[in-house]
Parts: structure tokens; C-alpha cells; sequence
């Protein structure tokens, strides 16, 4: 089978080690760590539209698609939902259940990042953990010292009046994130509701700390078959070899 696997998350790199698959991998662009997709065959970068998209399919004789791209990848989802569904191809989103407040949170929810402004009180000092690609939409944040997270060291100068980049590399557990938050005097935590196990550490700790969160909701996703779990997208995997 010609399975095209749309990566970018954790449980991504667990299905494409299927030992019965040789699937083309995708990721949208070059990840900060290696990757250990164990020498598949790889593709990074845009698909350049859904024309292209849609002719790459078709080169490649792709016959499935796996996506299991980042909650909030919603674009390239939608392109491959509905690419899948023009061409007769089998399609599955693989999409991790969102984190839902528990007993101690003080979440507010936000539909997109740019709200964020009219819910923390300026002045609040912010640790942001939205990923570089929410930088634009931090802009009403202006009145706000923010603590932007990133893997490694930037490249280019802080791009906001207050704050600074706090880098550091994942795996954190709850006990390192909220030594961190107390440590920068975070007032507030701005992040996505990405799901999972793997960067939920940040919100137990903000719980532990009682600072409020402001928590992005995601975006709409393709009305499509979706799993939760990557034993169920390789049982889907495998009834299809």
C-alpha cells in the first residue's frame, strides 16, 4: 500500500515504525530535533496549494493518508480530508482527545491567540507556549511582559518592547515547569490545547501554582474518520495492507 503519512507529533514517529509499513512521511518543515523516522522516505516543506498537492498524490500513486498532524495543523488537514475524498482515497485523522479542566484550574478559553489581550490584565508577566508560529498573532500583548518558550537558542532579537525568549528542550516534567514559572514570576500561562501526554506537564504545573491559563481552543477539523490512538491508527494501517 502507498501510505502517505502527514507527521508532526510525538505518536507520529510510533506509527511510521510499523515494521510491515515503508510509508512517505511528511513534515510541513524542518524539525528543531531530529527526527528518527528510521531512514523512510521523508518530504519536508508546503505542498505549494491544493493543485500541487493534489498532482503529488496522483505522481506518487498514494492510495491512503494518515494524518497525524499537530491538533492545530487544521489547513494541511483539510487539504488532505479533502483531497482523499476527490480522489477516492482511504483517509484517517489520527487526533489526540483535548485536555478538559480538572478540580484547580482557572482556565480561559480562547479561540484564537489574539483574544488573549482582552483577558489578561496588562502588565502580567506571561509565559507563552504557543510555538514560533503564533509569534504574529501576539501583538495586542504589548501592555504584557512576555516569556516566549523555545527549543534551542533564537536566532534573531527578541521581537516584542517586553520579555525575553526562555529556551529550553522537552521532555519537562510537572516539577520542572512550575520550578520554572516560579522562578521567571509568571503571572499567567498562554498556551494551546494541543492534547496529549507529552506537554501537559506546563498546565498540571500552572494547576499546582494556581496561576490562570489561557487556553486556546483548536481549530475546526475535517469532518472525517478520526482515532485517538495510535494502536487504533495502526489497526487501521493494517487492515488495509
Amino acid at each position: 500500500m502507498r501510505l502517505l503519512i502527514l507527521a508532526g507529533t510525538g505518536e507520529s514517529r510510533h506509527i511510521a515504525r510499523e515494521p510491515r509499513l515503508v510509508p512517505i512521511v511528511s513534515l510541513a518543515r524542518a524539525e528543531r530535533r531530529p527526527v528518527p523516522f528510521g531512514g523512510l522516505p521523508t518530504r519536508i516543506g508546503g505542498w505549494g496549494g491544493d493543485a500541487a498537492f493534489a498532482d503529488w498524490l496522483e505522481r506518487e500513486r498514494i492510495e491512503a493518508i494518515l494524518d497525524a498532524t499537530h491538533p492545530f495543523a487544521a489547513r494541511i488537514s483539510h487539504r488532505a480530508a479533502d483531497a482523499a475524498a476527490a480522489r477516492g482515497l482511504d483517509y484517517i485523522q489520527f487526533l489526540r482527545p483535548p485536555w478538559l479542566p480538572d478540580e484547580g484550574d482557572r482556565w480561559t478559553f480562547l479561540n484564537a491567540e489574539e483574544d488573549a489581550a482582552r483577558h489578561i490584565p496588562p502588565g502580567a508577566r506571561v509565559f507563552v507556549a504557543t510555538g514560533w508560529g503564533s509569534l504574529g498573532a501576539l501583538a495586542g500583548l504589548d501592555r504584557h511582559e512576555l516569556l516566549i518558550r523555545v527549543t534551542g537558542q533564537p536566532g534573531d532579537p527578541f521581537p516584542f518592547a517586553r520579555g525575553r525568549f526562555v529556551s529550553g528542550r522537552p521532555p519537562f516534567s510537572v516539577a520542572d515547569e512550575a520550578a520554572l514559572f516560579e522562578r521567571l514570576g509568571a503571572d499567567w500561562l498562554l498556551t494551546r490545547n494541543s492534547g496529549g501526554t507529552g506537554s501537559r506537564a506546563k498546565v498540571d504545573a500552572a494547576r499546582h501554582l494556581g496561576l490562570p491559563v489561557a487556553m486556546v481552543r483548536r481549530p475546526f477539523q475535517p469532518q472525517a474518520a478520526k482515532v485517538e490512538t495510535v494502536a487504533e491508527a495502526l489497526a487501521w494501517v493494517r487492515r488495509r495492507l
